[in-house]
């Protein structure tokens, strides 16, 4: 919401886009801890609750900044907005997971993150008229409201799957019940397949804080669109991010069907996502016309940003089961420090260069995307790793 209400919110509270950068990092300034703690309780807390509580308090902080107040109100706002939505993605993805074994999670892996997606392009359109016709304080109340009516239904529909007892003591015959029932995690954070899902799915994130952010802006300010137009396009990205994610759970269950390991199946493809996307991101300096930018812009965040189902189906393959929780919270924790850093990096940017500050920030981001590629083809093997962290 806040990226579709950047001007609006500038204007009316006199920030300079480092500011406006600034009060975005600060949603992720506890977004991170959050995520480690919580995952570290999902592995022995009911996730239904978890995820009932986290609902409740993100709905409860749009508040604050909805009645009223300056910088520091919306600073504080988004600190604890931050704190509530962190450990959300992961814990909801252990949720669903939790109700198919390893090699059917691919699908309900994708429908995750696609809801991710399809909560943007379904309500960009909706906020940005309320937004343009009642004030982006308006917008907050929506948002609210509808955190609270979602938290009502998961109360009544919500549960914990049936795979994840099961899990619990898979293991080796050779080992002990104590070391099946909880493992080591420093085996998991040192595997080779957690430390390149881990850099790969930072650099996508990258991506994503800069389309939830200074996407708008940039297709404002730095292409020419209008508002209105704005609102509209900033949905293409994610919509074509969730056509790709459902295109490439298909090809990773269809690989595994056949016989094809995690390390092509998960680790190649989705390096092959990023890899598509820098190359995007790198020929909109290049790009003739309008146009073709905001082609090339929208191909770039779409791909770029698609690796998350990647990400957590590689890492809840390779750690066991009742260390599932906090190798997912500590990954996401790790990773969404590029939300951290991204809004306020591309602030200073624009503010120092104006516009060309946009396009170098997408050729930062393409740099950064063909680093999270080479990780993902080097490192990633969680078949290799998994029988490691169980050992």
């Amino acid at each position: 919401m806040f990226g579709l209400a950047a001007d609006e919110i500038r204007a009316d509270l006199g920030l300079s886009a480092a500011d406006f950068g600034l009060a975005n990092s600060a949603f992720f300034l506890l977004f991170s801890v959050a995520a480690v703690v919580v995952g570290l309780l999902a592995d022995r807390v009911s996730l239904k609750w978890l995820l009932l509580v986290m609902a409740l308090l993100w709905s409860v902080a749009q508040v604050p900044a909805a009645l009223g107040g300056g910088l520091a109100v919306l600073i504080g706002t988004r600190i604890v907005l931050g704190a509530a939505e962190g450990p959300a993605f992961p814990v909801a993805q252990q949720a669903a997971l939790s109700w198919f074994p390893n090699d059917r999670r691919n699908l309900p892996g994708a429908l995750v993150t696609l809801g991710v997606t399809l909560g943007v392009i379904t309500a960009a359109p909706g906020l940005t008229w309320v937004i343009q016709n009642h004030g982006w304080r308006s917008a907050l109340w929506v948002v609210a409201g509808v955190g609270l009516v979602w938290a009502a239904v998961w109360f009544v529909c919500g549960a914990d799957g049936r795979y994840r007892d099961a899990e619990a003591g898979a293991a080796p015959a050779s080992v002990s019940v104590e070391s099946r029932a909880w493992p080591a995690y420093r085996r998991v954070f040192g595997s080779r397949t957690w430390i390149g899902t881990t850099l790969a799915y930072f650099t996508g994130y990258w991506c994503v804080a800069l389309m939830l952010v200074w996407l708008p802006s940039y297709l404002k300010n730095g292409l020419g669109h209008s508002s209105a137009t704005a609102g509209t396009l900033v949905a293409l990205p994610w919509a074509l991010g969730a056509a790709v994610l459902l295109g490439q759970a298909a090809l990773t269950g269809w690989l595994m069907r056949r016989g094809a390991g995690s390390r092509w199946a998960r680790g190649r493809v989705g390096a092959g996502l990023l890899l598509l996307g820098a190359l995007c991101f790198l020929a909109v300096p290049a790009a003739d016309g309008t146009g073709a930018k905001t082609a090339l812009l929208v191909a770039g965040c779409g791909l770029g940003g698609s690796f998350a189902t990647v990400a957590i189906t590689t890492v809840a393959e390779l750690a066991p089961a009742a260390r599932r929780g906090g190798a997912l919270g500590t990954m996401n924790a790790v990773v969404t420090t590029a939300g951290l850093i991204a809004p306020t990096l591309v602030g200073r940017m624009v503010d120092s260069q104006g516009t060309p500050g946009y396009q170098n920030a997408v050729v930062l981001s393409a740099v950064l995307l063909l680093l999270g590629a080479v990780a993902a083809f080097i490192l990633i093997d969680p078949t290799r790793d998994a029988a490691r962290t169980s050992a």
